[in-house]
């Protein structure tokens, strides 16, 4: 009696020759989680099969992948109604919102007024005020703003005065904040 060989599983080929998978979470510019895809061979066996970010198509795994997506979609749920009340604690802050200080000197600029010049001095902050500065203002109110969530539109804030500034809290939920920088 012969012994029985274990049989390898085959992964599946797509109709262009590539390796079919089935997402296990959001792979940018590929698809998302729960779809079946069709990737280069090297791409899915070197990248994706490795970091679990894929899984090949068995109907095992399709029943596991159920359960998963289940499990997923109520933490993402979770996730949203936490970044909704952050986004409410945030719209409550008193005017205005945070308060950064930082070093500036005064610079006297030429300002046309009602067609006249008028002399106007502003301040110029030496450093600047980005995204990591307003974040971490946030933070020590006690909400938590990460660095990437600010939206610093026109670039760091150079000047002395009262900005809006948005943020982007994730899963297409905004807010915003008036920041208010001014002289040490």
């Amino acid at each position: 009696m012969a012994a029985k060989t274990k049989q390898r599983q085959q992964i599946r080929k797509g109709p262009h020759g590539g390796m079919q998978l089935v997402l296990t979470e959001d792979v940018l510019h590929l698809g998302k989680q729960g779809e079946v895809v069709e990737v280069r061979p090297g791409y899915g066996r070197n990248y994706l099969l490795p970091r679990g970010m894929a899984i090949v198509p068995s109907d095992h795994n399709l029943r596991l992948l159920e359960r998963y997506k289940i499990k997923v979609k109520q933490a993402r749920e979770a996730r949203i109604a936490d970044l909704k009340s952050l986004a409410e604690q945030i719209s409550k802050l008193p005017m205005p919102g945070i308060t950064i200080k930082s070093k500036a000197h005064p610079e006297k600029r030429m300002v046309e007024e009602n067609g006249a010049q008028v002399e106007k001095t502003a301040y110029l902050l030496y450093g600047s005020v980005g995204a990591g500065d307003i974040s971490k203002a946030l933070r020590a109110k006690m909400l938590q703003i990460d660095p990437e969530m600010v939206v610093m539109g026109d670039g760091p804030i150079k000047e002395v005065g009262v900005y809006a500034v948005k943020l982007l809290l994730g899963y297409d939920i905004e807010s915003q904040v008036t920041v208010a920088v001014v002289p040490e």
